[in-house]
C-alpha cells in the first residue's frame, strides 16, 4: 500500500474540532481556532487519494450537514433539544463507541467506523483492491473469514529506511482470523511467512486488464504477495488452497499501520523478561513493562533477533502478544471515553488499510465491526499454524518449515467446523450445546430409513468449492464404480459452499439416504425441502471445500480440544516476551 503524501504539518486533529461543553453536556463543532484551522474549514474537500499528488487538507462531507449548537457530530441523531438526562452525550457517546469493539483484526477499522463527521472523507482514505472474485463476502449468520496481511513493502512515505527500497513487498505477516457462526469467539491462525507450499494460479488485475499468474509449486508461503505481480487475492487463494477455509474478505497494512495505530490509541503496553538491544530493528529496551508507540512498536514487531531462537515463529508469538495488548487497549475504558483518541484512531485505521470490495466503504467496515463488537478478548485465541522444520534442508541451514499434519490437520478441522479454541461463558455454552445436541439428533434422523436402489437414483453433480474438475470425476465414479447411471455432470456451481450439500425432495428421501451412504456423507450434508418433486426429477449434489475425491468420507466430527503441543495464547493475557 502507497503511504505517499499522507499528511500536512498544519493539518488538525480531527477531535480537535469538536469539544465537550460542561454546561450542556454536548459536543460543539469548534472552527477558526487557528489559521490552519480555518484553511481547514474553508478549502475544498479532497478527492480519491493519489499516490503521486499531496492530499488536500480533509473537510466535512457536503452530504453531511454540520450540527446546529448543542448537537454532536451529524449523524448522531441525538436531537438537539434533549437533555443529558433524556439522552444526552453518555448517550451519543455509547452509540458511537459501540461500534469499536470486535476482534483483534478489525482493530484496525474500529476507530473509523464510527466517524460520521467524517464519513466520505474516512472513504477516501481506503484503498480498495478488485480481487477478482477470490472471497466471496462475509455474511450474517455465518461464521466470518477475514484474512489480515502486513506486508514489508518498502516503498512509499514511513516504509523507506527498512532494508531492500525496491522489494515490492511479501505477505509478511498473515493472520487469518475466523469468526463464529455465534459471534461467541474468535481464532486467529498465523501462517508462518517461510512455510513451503504450493500457490495456485491467480488472475490477477493489472493496468486495468486481468493477468493471469501461474502458479508456483514447493515455494515460501510470502511469494504469494507482490512476486510476479500477485496481489492479496492471490494470498487468500494460496490460504483457502492450502486450509480449506474459504476467505471472505482481506485487510492488509504496511509498517505505518503499526506506527499510526500504536501512536493513536496512546501506547501499546509490552513486557520484556530481559534488556534487548537489536541492531537490525533498533530495538533498545530494558527489562520491565514499557508502553510502546511509533518506531518503538514497529521495531517491537519487527524484531526476530531478540526472543527465543530468533526464529520467525518466535517472532510470531511476539506479535501475537502485541496485538492482544493492543486489543485490550482498544477496548479500555481510556480509549473509549476519549473523542481526540476515537477520531484519531478513525484516521489512522482508514490510511492504513487496503481492502477488498467487500469491504470497500465506511458502510461495510461499519457492518463487520457491528458483527464483531460484542466478542470478549478472553474468547479470541491466537495461535499458529504447526509446522516443523523443512527436512530437505541441511540441519544447520534451516531457513523454511513445512506442515506438521499430525497438529496442522485436527486444529484446521476444529476451524472449518467453528469449533471455539477457548471456553466461551459456562452458561451460554450450555444453552448452546443443547441447541447443538437437539438439531443434530433431528438432522440424523434423515439418515434413517430406505435406501432407493443405486439404478433409482437421479442426481445432478455441482461443483461448489472442490478440486477442479471434481464434478466430472464424481460422475464417473458414480456411474462406474456405484451403478448410478442417471447422474449428470453441471459443471460449476453458481455459489462456493463450504461443506457439500445434497438437496432433495420429501419423495427423495430413500435415494438420498442412498447417495449419501456412497459418497459418505454426513447428515449435516443434506437439505431436504418441502415440497415434492415430479416424477424423474433429479435430486441436487453440489461439491464444496470439504470434498477431496469420490469415495472419501465428508464431515468427520472436529476434535472439541487444541491438539497437543499446538502454541496459543488468549487475547485477554499479557505475556513478557522471552
Amino acid at each position: 500500500m502507497d503511504a505517499q503524501s499522507r499528511g500536512r504539518a498544519d493539518e488538525i486533529d480531527p477531535a480537535d474540532q469538536w469539544v465537550l461543553n460542561p454546561r450542556t453536556g454536548n459536543y460543539e463543532l469548534q472552527l477558526g481556532r487557528s489559521a490552519a484551522q480555518q484553511r481547514l474549514a474553508s478549502g475544498p474537500r479532497r478527492t480519491r487519494r493519489s499516490s503521486t499528488a499531496a492530499p488536500a487538507p480533509a473537510a466535512p462531507s457536503p452530504a453531511v450537514p454540520g450540527p446546529r449548537r448543542g448537537e454532536g457530530p451529524p449523524g448522531g441523531r441525538r436531537g438537539g433539544g434533549r437533555s443529558r438526562k433524556g439522552g444526552g452525550a453518555p448517550d451519543r457517546r455509547k452509540r458511537l463507541l459501540k461500534v469499536t469493539g470486535g476482534t483483534l483484526a478489525f482493530l484496525l477499522v474500529g476507530g473509523g467506523v464510527g466517524s460520521y463527521l467524517y464519513y466520505q472523507h474516512l472513504n477516501d482514505n481506503l484503498n480498495v483492491i478488485d480481487t477478482g472474485g477470490a472471497g466471496g463476502g462475509f455474511k450474517k449468520d455465518q461464521p466470518i473469514n477475514v484474512l489480515v496481511i502486513g506486508t514489508d513493502k518498502r516503498s512509499g512515505k514511513g516504509n523507506d529506511g527498512y532494508g531492500d527500497p525496491d522489494s515490492v513487498g511479501h505477505a509478511d505477516t498473515t493472520i487469518l482470523f475466523h469468526v463464529s457462526k455465534d459471534r461467541s469467539n474468535a481464532t486467529a491462525l498465523s501462517i508462518p511467512r517461510d512455510l513451503i507450499t504450493d500457490i495456485p494460479s491467480c488472475p490477477t488485475k493489472i493496468d486495468g486488464s486481468v493477468k493471469d499468474i501461474p502458479g508456483t509449486r514447493n515455494t515460501r508461503f510470502n511469494n504469494s504477495l507482490g512476486q510476479e505481480g500477485r496481489d492479496p487475492g492471490c494470498t487468500m487463494r494460496t490460504v483457502k488452497q492450502l486450509t480449506g477455509i474459504d476467505v471472505d474478505n482481506f485487510m492488509m497494512v504496511d509498517f505505518n499501520a503499526v506506527k499510526n495505530l500504536s501512536t493513536a490509541v496512546g501506547g501499546v503496553p509490552v513486557c520484556l523478561a530481559k534488556d534487548v538491544n537489536d541492531r537490525d530493528s533498533k530495538l533498545n529496551l530494558k527489562a520491565g513493562e514499557h508502553r510502546l508507540e511509533g518506531e518503538q512498536a514497529l521495531a517491537f514487531v519487527r524484531t526476530r533477533h531478540s526472543f527465543g531462537n530468533e526464529s520467525d515463529l518466535d517472532r510470531i508469538k511476539t506479535q501475537q502478544q502485541f496485538l492482544g495488548s493492543m486489543m485490550r487497549e482498544m477496548k479500555s475504558k481510556e480509549t473509549l471515553t476519549s473523542p481526540k483518541k476515537f477520531f484519531s484512531l478513525a484516521e489512522a485505521a482508514t490510511k492504513s488499510l487496503t481492502v477488498d470490495q467487500g469491504l470497500g466503504s465506511i458502510a461495510k467496515l461499519t457492518a463487520l465491526a457491528g458483527e464483531l463488537k460484542d466478542i470478549n478478548p478472553k474468547n479470541v485465541t491466537f495461535t499458529t499454524l504447526p509446522v516443523v522444520d523443512n527436512p530437505n534442508e541441511p540441519a544447520n541451514r534451516k531457513a523454511t518449515v513445512v506442515l506438521n499434519p499430525s497438529q496442522a490437520d485436527p486444529l484446521l478441522q476444529m476451524i472449518r467446523q467453528d469449533v471455539s479454541l477457548t471456553e466461551v461463558e459456562k452458561k451460554e455454552q450450555a444453552a448452546k450445546n443443547a441447541a447443538e445436541t437437539d438439531a443434530k439428533n433431528k438432522q440424523d434422523a434423515l439418515l434413517q430409513g430406505n435406501r432407493a436402489p443405486a439404478g433409482d437414483v437421479r442426481v445432478d453433480v455441482y461443483n461448489g468449492g472442490g478440486p477442479p474438475g471434481s464434478a466430472s470425476t464424481t460422475l464417473t465414479w458414480l456411474q462406474n464404480s456405484k451403478g448410478v447411471y442417471k447422474a449428470g455432470n453441471h459443471g460449476n456451481a453458481s455459489a462456493r459452499l463450504a461443506a457439500t450439500q445434497l438437496e432433495y425432495a420429501p419423495n427423495q428421501a430413500d435415494q438420498a439416504r442412498a447417495l449419501a451412504d456412497m459418497m459418505g456423507l454426513p447428515a449435516s450434508a443434506l437439505k431436504p425441502g418441502a415440497v415434492d418433486a415430479a416424477p424423474k426429477t433429479p435430486m441436487k449434489l453440489t461439491l464444496g471445500s470439504d470434498f477431496k475425491e469420490p469415495g472419501t468420507p465428508l464431515g468427520a466430527a472436529a476434535p472439541q480440544q487444541a491438539p497437543e503441543g499446538v502454541q496459543r495464547v488468549e487475547a485477554d493475557k499479557a505475556v513478557c516476551a522471552k
